[in-house]
């Protein structure tokens, strides 16, 4: 590939033309995956790890490009914590949702302030559309030893003021639900970045 570049340069160069600098790079593919969620408080860039987390990332962006979270809601927010969301529709409607995705947990990434965890149940293999935002390191979700944890599969890179705006959003008990916001949060939209 190296002496085809170099081939492909020598013949720009007799030709006088300039060479595309694209040419013998690497594919777009290595670019880091990016999602933008539109919110009523504002927008939230998130960049995705799919070589920590191939398997969380491709059941997210699933979700994303099937327009699974536009119109749900932040539904449970906990200051000095976390926010989390992807699950339900206003009035605290549950989504229909795909089978779970296996734990990552276990891949050394770490909850700190500013990534993005998937949620689930005590089954560590049970997590499927919701996941959450660290406001703070919480290192207590993370695997350790033989324990799995809350899978880390990215992180905000824009837009963690929009999320620390939602942090301090008023909330109240709904029915069974804890600390969900007392006017909706709603994810307007999420789409994958070209």
């Amino acid at each position: 590939m190296k002496i085809l570049y170099t081939l492909l340069l020598s013949f720009f160069a007799m030709a006088g033309l300039a060479a595309d600098p694209s040419v013998g790079q690497p594919p777009a593919a290595n670019k880091p995956v990016q999602v933008l969620l539109k919110t009523t408080s504002g927008d939230i860039t998130l960049e995705l790890d799919s070589k920590a987390a191939p398997k969380t990332v491709a059941n997210f962006l699933q979700y994303v490009n099937e327009g699974f979270y536009n119109n749900t809601l932040f539904h449970r927010v906990i200051p000095d914590f976390m926010i989390q969301g992807g699950g339900f529709q206003p009035g605290m409607v549950e989504k229909p949702v795909r089978s779970p995705v296996v734990n990552e947990s276990v891949n050394g990434k770490q909850n700190k302030r500013a990534t993005i965890s998937m949620a689930r149940t005590q089954n560590p293999d049970s997590a499927t559309a919701q996941f959450f935002i660290n406001l703070v390191d919480n290192a207590y979700l993370d695997a350790a030893g033989s324990k799995p944890g809350y899978t880390v599969f990215g992180q905000v890179v824009k837009g963690m003021d929009v999320v620390e705006k939602i942090a301090q959003t008023r909330t109240a008990q709904r029915g069974m639900h804890g600390d969900v916001p007392v006017q909706d949060v709603l994810i307007i939209s999420a789409t994958q970045l070209p």
